[in-house]
């Protein structure tokens, strides 16, 4: 199964789970504000893609942070507290693919050859 993290009334999160939908994909979605962050999944998502990808720099709750905050983001050793507190500083979507991969944004053109062929 594939599942879909992110947060419902994110834009990019829509176009990913309407792009997965057009293409018959079930997907389940995990709303990280909604449904909370599952134990265990912040540190699979750290390992398969590291801090620097992970970390959205660019939303409005990144600019609200103060600057003892937005150091965490630069540690592996902190950088999990930041997210867990802030679960809308992780950049969306994060998709877990039923092989165990794990991608962060949405990428048309990766996903495209992810899907089986049909």
């Amino acid at each position: 199964m594939t599942t879909v993290y992110g947060l419902a009334n994110c834009d990019t999160v829509k176009r990913a789970r309407a792009w997965l939908a057009g293409r018959g994909v079930d997907a389940r979605f995990h709303d990280l504000r909604r449904d909370g962050l599952p134990a265990g999944a912040l540190a699979r998502w750290l390992a398969a893609a590291g801090r620097e990808r992970l970390v959205n720099r660019q939303g409005t709750t990144w600019r609200k942070l103060d600057d003892a905050q937005r150091a965490q983001a630069e540690s592996d050793a902190t950088v999990a507290a930041l997210l867990s507190a802030n679960p809308s500083c992780i950049r969306r979507p994060v998709v877990e693919w039923p092989d165990g991969r794990i991608t962060v944004g949405f990428d048309a053109e990766d996903w495209s050859r992810r899907l089986p062929a049909r």
